[in-house]
């Protein structure tokens, strides 16, 4: 069976298992041989439940679990069309600083992978930037646990009913959460060995605040038109 068969009978039974009896308020995308299913917080937890119970979704592993931060959407940090490409002098100047708004702010994506019918699966949830907060599916596929202690960690989204949510990648005392957009690139504070004090000390970051940009930007010659991405490698073997 091809993946268009599956996406097929995928779409089917999301539609009438879960559009038409369960959840009239999920919307379910279908593009570039993918489906994401977008599911309202409140009925996020029943609606993971029907995907891994029924046999005819069986989404019987949770592969991924990340978030997402919107509030810079549309927004670009760097230029990246009339610039020379020499890495940071493509950075965009900000007029202003960023104020994140509060309404649909945050996202967590679900990655699930159903081995019985060989497809996967993207479900997105939206949260608010004041209360970020969403049922944990630790309960449902017990690997999620380690992601969503990720996401905590690195946006803030906090996972109720999580088991143990605390962070995984910075260190206990650390201050704020790195990926969100106002996080500044250079952190909150720095530390350094005291001789004189004879210990490690916490100050302001005493470097001035950069904007991070790749040095090379590369399409993704998947999505491009038919021909555009010969041309694409041609130049850049040239």
């Amino acid at each position: 069976m091809s993946l268009e068969d599956r996406l097929d009978d995928l779409q089917e039974a999301i539609e009438e298992l879960i559009l038409d009896e369960l959840c009239p308020d999920c919307q379910l995308h279908r593009d570039k041989g993918e489906i994401t299913l977008v599911v309202p917080r409140e009925q996020l937890l029943e609606v993971m439940g029907v995907l891994r119970r029924k046999s005819a979704l069986g989404f019987d592993q949770c592969i991924d679990v990340c978030g997402v931060d919107y509030s810079a959407w549309g927004r670009s940090e760097w230029n990246a069309e009339d610039a020379p490409n020499t890495g940071f002098s493509r950075a965009a100047e900000r007029d202003e600083p960023l104020v994140p708004g509060a309404e649909r702010r945050f996202a967590v994506v679900y990655h699930l992978l159903s081995l019985s019918n060989n497809v996967r699966l993207r479900v997105k949830t939206y949260l608010d930037g004041e209360r970020p907060i969403v049922p944990s599916v630790v309960e449902i596929w017990n690997g999620a646990n380690w992601f969503e202690r990720e996401a905590f960690d690195l946006f803030g989204i906090l996972f109720e009913g999580h088991p143990d949510l605390r962070r995984i990648l910075t260190d206990y005392g650390f201050v704020g959460h790195p990926l969100r957009k106002d996080f500044p690139l250079v952190g909150q504070v720095e530390m350094r060995y005291d001789d004189k004090l004879g210990r490690v000390v916490y100050e302001p970051v005493s470097i001035e605040p950069r904007i991070n940009t790749p040095r090379v930007v590369r399409h993704d010659a998947r999505y491009l038109p038919e021909g555009v991405a010969h041309a694409e490698e041609d130049q850049a073997d040239g």
